[in-house]
């Protein structure tokens, strides 16, 4: 069995403590995630595929299965604290563990700014006399000192939101088989596997393109794989197990939505501004307004709490790019009494508020935050397969190399992100490509400034 590879000496007196256990990780993993996130690009993705809604998230699972995996390879070799930076810098070496870590950083800076966004305008929506703006600098105040607090502290709190998530997704699920047993489907039974008309693989992959969009985040898991508890196995399952429940619960929770829609998906394709709202219609027209209120609830304060998760990871990775000197030193300092890399977590959270509270203040400050946020995690994913392969290919020369799993499937995982990343928005192409250029200038500068080796 290949040997872990430890901390680099030299580092900051950083040390973070081993406190996670494996279902605090879920918790971490399906808070990011959100076990309703399908609600919001529920319409989107029905008029994509043509109906066939539950098999886009069926073929989306098996797709980011192969990026899971590659996780679960390499927190066994490194079971550090960086995630794909760490993973990257293993085993493609300095410089593309720094671009691997400084495109990840994109994601994991902007993915909880949309999330603190999402909870602001849903608590905007109830309390209409409380700016958007005011709800969302608290979401992110309250969440930040959570974070603060500690781990285990976070991940409490976070167990219950994540059980009221649940439990709402739950009471949807029972009030759709009722209205299916009293009142039947809208649609074919089969319908959101096969999709309505003319079956079309190629609109399944357009749609699975988004779709992966909502697994974002169970890679977070990886964060934390020096508070876990238990060592680099016990983070490697929860990795492939979150995937695994949030698959589930996207598919169960879509296909009843398909068959009860109000609307057919080539209606939806020919109203794009009732795409945004359609599963919310859906549960108006089949259970009435109280679930839909029930819902709206719940995903604002299911929306704070992925935020949550999301700065704690930015906060890990920071934290670890400053332990290997990437960035200002301050930033690997750890909080003796919470274990809580404080500066780090502070400075995620102050990119956050700003993101946040800037989008909140203009009126198309969603549309350009949600169209960037996926292309830096999508690099970094990228880096993760390749560096499956250059650890036990190339930096192990073949030992312990199994070719399925060294290889082939990081192949596999690879081609999948390349796809999704030529299917995404021109912005987030513009922004990932200007992002990724400043990367390559710091990393030249530091180069510059180290001098021949």
């Amino acid at each position: 069995m290949t040997a872990p590879v430890t901390a680099p000496p030299g580092g900051t007196d950083g040390k973070l403590h081993r406190t996670l256990t494996f279902r605090d990780l879920i918790v971490y993993g399906m808070l990011f995630i959100a076990p309703m996130a399908p609600v919001g690009i529920f319409g989107t993705l029905d008029a994509k595929s043509r109906g066939a809604v539950a098999l886009v998230y069926i073929v989306a699972t098996v797709a980011m299965a192969f990026t899971a995996f590659s996780y679960a390879q390499m927190v066994r070799v490194a079971p550090q604290a960086g995630s794909v930076y760490t993973y990257a810098r293993v085993g493609l070496g300095e410089g593309p563990g720094f671009i691997a870590g400084w495109m990840a950083l994109l994601d994991y800076l902007l993915i909880p700014a949309v999330a603190y966004l999402f909870s602001g305008i849903a608590l905007h929506a109830l309390v209409p006399s409380v700016s958007q703006w005011v709800w969302t600098a608290v979401a992110v105040v309250v969440t930040t000192a959570l974070n603060l607090a500690g781990v285990r502290t976070a991940a409490a709190v976070g167990f219950l939101v994540l059980a009221m998530e649940i439990a709402v997704l739950l009471v949807f699920v029972a009030c759709a088989v009722f209205a299916l047993a009293e009142h039947g489907a809208r649609r074919g039974l089969l319908s959101p596997l096969t999709g309505e008309g003319d079956f079309a693989m190629g609109a399944v992959v357009a749609a699975v393109s988004v779709a992966v969009l909502s697994y974002l985040g169970f890679d977070a898991i990886a964060a934390f794989a020096e508070e876990a508890a238990g060592g680099s196995e016990r983070v490697a399952r929860a990795v492939m197990t979150c995937l695994a429940v949030a698959g589930v619960l996207f598919i169960v929770q879509t296909y009843l939505a398909a068959l009860l829609a109000p609307m057919t998906a080539a209606e939806l394709a020919a109203d794009p501004a009732a795409q945004g709202s359609a599963f919310y219609d859906t549960v108006d027209s089949a259970t009435g307004a109280w679930l839909h209120d029930l819902v709206a609830v719940s995903k604002a304060v299911g929306a704070a709490f992925a935020a949550l998760a999301g700065q704690a990871a930015a906060g890990r990775l920071l934290f670890a790019m400053a332990r290997d000197r990437r960035l200002p030193g301050p930033l690997s300092k750890v909080d003796p009494a919470s274990g809580v890399p404080r500066i780090a977590v502070l400075g995620a959270a102050a990119v956050n508020l700003v993101a946040a509270v800037w989008a909140a203040r203009r009126a198309d400050g969603l549309d350009r935050l949600v169209s960037v946020v996926d292309v830096g995690a999508l690099v970094a994913f990228a880096l993760l397969h390749l560096s499956v392969i250059g650890w036990f290919a190339i930096r192990r020369r073949g030992r312990e190399l199994r070719p399925v799993r060294h290889v082939v499937m990081p192949l596999l995982g690879l081609a999948v992100v390349i796809a999704v990343i030529v299917e995404a928005s021109p912005m987030a192409q513009v922004v990932g490509g200007v992002w990724l250029a400043a990367g390559l200038g710091v990393l030249g500068a530091e180069a510059l400034r180290r001098g021949p080796a």
